[in-house]
C-alpha cells in the first residue's frame, strides 16, 4: 500500500497536468467558441504552474516498478520545459487571434506534449521513455500544420511527422536491439548488465540507433534536414515551443540514458556524440551566414547551440551534465525573447520574416531594438549575457575532461556564429529604416520583456542555478 502510494506521489504533477488536459479540453468545448481560446490558455498557464509547484514538493523515489523516477535531475529538468512551454502560450495569445487559429486546441496540445516531456524525463524504461516521446511529438506534428489555411504550415507539419516518424522508428529499433542482447529496458537492470559483462556488438549498434532517434530530436546535425523548413512554415509561437522545451527535454534523455544504462559504455558512444556536436556546431555556424529569414536562422542557430549542449554530453561527467543544465537555462529564454521579437515584426497588420525588415529598427522602436540586442548578443556568447555562462560550463568540463579539441572548436564556431548575430545587429542600428513596426500586444512585451531582464542579470543569479544544475547532476551520478 506504501508503495502504490508512493507511485501516485511522485507521478502527481504528470497525473494533475494530464487531469487539467481533459478539463480544460471540456471547457473549451462548452463555452462560446469565441471566447474559448483565451480561457483555455489562461487554466493552461495555471495548470503548468500547479505542476512546477508539485514538481517541487512531491517526494524523490523510483515508482511503478522502476518504470518513472523523481529526482533532482528530472525536477530541474521540468521546471524548465514548464518554464519555455508556458512562454510558448503566453505568445500564442495575440498571435493566434490576429491570425485565425484562436482555437482552444491549441493550448491544450501544448499541454499534453508537456505532459509527454515530462514522462520522457523522468523515465528509467526504454518503454515508458518511448510513450512520453511520442506523446510529446504527436502533439508537436498537429501544432506544426495548425495553420490549416497556410500552405508553409501544412507543409511543415507533414515534413515534421514524416520525418519524425522514420527518428520514432530508428529509436524503437535501437531499443528492441538492446532488448535483444542484453535481456531487459530497465535502465537498473541494462547498468548492471554492462558493468558486469562486455557489451555485445548488437548492443553496441542498438545504442548507435537510440542516439540517431535522439539526435533528430534535438535538431542534431546531421539529423537536422527538417528543422530549417518546418521553423519557417509553422506558426511563431510554435516554432518558439518547438526550439525550447521539446529540445530540453530531449537533452535531459540523452544525459539521462549515456549516463545511467550505459554509462559504462563510455568509449563505446563517446565519439559518437562528440562527431554529432562537432558537425552540429560547424554546420549551425557556418549554414546560418547565408540566410535571409529570421526564423531560418533561428533553425541554425538551434543546430549550432545544441552542438554546443552536446559538448556536455559528450564528456560523460558530472561537470559536463551541470554545464548542459546551465547551458538550457541560460537558451530557453534568449530563444523565446527572439521569437517575441519575431512577433513583432508587423507592418500594416502583416507579419513580416525578412532580416532586411529589421533595418532601422534602433530608430523606429529603441526599446524592442534593446532587447534583440540582449538575445544577439546571449546566444553569441557574449559577456556578461547569460549564453557566456552557459558555454563557458559546458567548455569548462570539456577541458576538465581532457577534451581540448572539442573545447577549441566550439570556442572557435562560437566566434564565427557571432558573425551573423552582428549582421542581424547591423542591420538593426546602422541601417536606413524601411518604416516602423505596428503596436506591439502586452503578451509579446512581457515575453521579450522577462527574456531579456534574465539573459542581462543572470550573471547576478547564476549561483543558485548552478547550484541546482550541479545537485541535479549529482543525484544522476550518485
Amino acid at each position: 500500500m506504501v508503495g502504490q502510494l508512493m507511485n501516485w506521489q511522485i507521478a502527481l504533477p504528470e497525473i494533475v497536468l494530464a487531469g487539467c488536459g481533459l478539463l480544460v479540453l471540456m471547457v473549451g468545448v462548452l463555452i462560446k467558441k469565441q471566447n474559448s481560446a483565451q480561457l483555455c490558455s489562461m487554466l493552461v498557464l495555471a495548470s503548468f504552474l500547479v505542476a512546477a509547484l508539485l514538481s517541487l514538493s512531491a517526494p524523490q523515489d523510483v515508482g511503478y516498478n522502476g518504470l518513472f523516477t523523481l529526482d533532482r535531475f528530472a525536477v530541474f529538468v521540468k521546471i524548465l520545459v514548464l518554464i519555455a512551454a508556458s512562454l510558448a502560450v503566453v505568445l500564442s495569445l495575440d498571435y493566434n487571434t490576429h491570425h485565425g487559429i484562436a482555437r482552444f486546441e491549441f493550448p491544450v496540445l501544448i499541454l499534453l506534449s508537456t505532459v509527454g516531456m515530462m514522462v520522457m524525463v523522468s523515465a528509467t524504461n526504454m518503454m515508458s521513455l518511448y510513450l512520453g516521446v511520442e506523446l510529446s511529438s504527436l502533439a508537436i506534428y498537429v501544432l506544426a500544420a495548425f495553420a490549416r489555411n497556410d500552405v508553409r504550415s501544412s507543409e511543415a507539419g507533414l515534413k515534421y511527422f514524416v520525418l519524425g516518424a522514420l527518428a520514432s522508428g530508428l529509436l524503437l529499433y535501437g531499443m528492441s536491439l538492446v532488448y535483444g542482447f542484453a535481456g531487459s529496458l530497465d535502465f537498473a537492470s541494462l547498468r548492471a548488465v554492462f558493468t558486469t559483462e562486455t557489451a555485445q556488438l548488437g548492443a553496441v549498434v542498438g545504442v548507435v540507433f537510440i542516439v540517431a532517434g535522439l539526435a533528430f530530436k534535438i535538431s542534431a546535425a546531421p539529423f537536422h534536414m527538417w528543422t530549417p523548413d518546418v521553423y519557417e512554415g509553422a506558426p511563431v509561437p510554435v516554432t518558439g515551443f518547438m526550439a525550447t522545451a521539446p529540445k530540453v527535454a530531449a537533452l535531459a534523455v540523452f544525459v539521462r540514458i549515456l549516463s545511467m544504462p550505459f554509462g559504462h559504455l563510455l568509449p563505446q558512444w563517446q565519439q559518437l556524440i562528440v562527431l554529432l556536436s562537432i558537425v552540429s556546431m560547424v554546420w549551425g555556424s557556418l549554414a546560418a551566414i547565408g540566410q535571409w529569414n529570421i526564423k531560418r536562422l533561428m533553425a541554425y542557430s538551434s543546430i549550432g547551440h545544441m552542438g554546443y549542449a552536446l559538448v556536455g554530453v559528450a564528456t560523460g561527467t558530472e561537470a559536463g551534465v551541470r554545464g548542459v543544465l546551465v547551458y538550457l537555462a541560460s537558451y530557453i529564454f534568449a530563444s523565446a525573447g527572439v521569437f517575441a521579437c519575431i512577433i513583432a515584426m508587423r507592418k500594416k497588420g502583416h507579419a513580416v520574416e525578412r532580416i532586411a525588415d529589421l533595418k532601422g529598427l534602433g530608430k523606429t522602436d529603441p526599446m524592442l531594438a534593446f532587447l534583440l540586442m540582449f538575445f544577439m548578443f546571449s546566444l553569441a556568447g557574449v559577456p556578461p549575457f547569460a549564453g557566456f555562462i552557459g558555454k563557458l560550463y559546458v567548455f569548462l568540463a570539456a577541458v576538465q575532461a581532457g577534451m581540448w579539441t572539442l573545447a577549441i572548436i566550439g570556442v572557435l564556431t562560437s566566434v564565427i556564429s557571432t558573425f551573423y548575430y552582428l549582421w542581424v545587429l547591423k542591420q538593426v542600428y546602422f541601417d536606413q529604416s524601411e518604416g516602423a513596426f505596428d503596436g506591439r500586444a502586452p503578451s509579446v512585451s512581457f515575453v521579450a520583456g522577462l527574456g531579456g531582464l534574465v539573459t542581462l542579470s543572470f550573471f547576478v543569479f547564476a549561483s543558485p542555478v548552478v547550484n541546482a544544475a550541479e545537485a541535479a547532476a549529482r543525484a544522476l551520478f550518485g
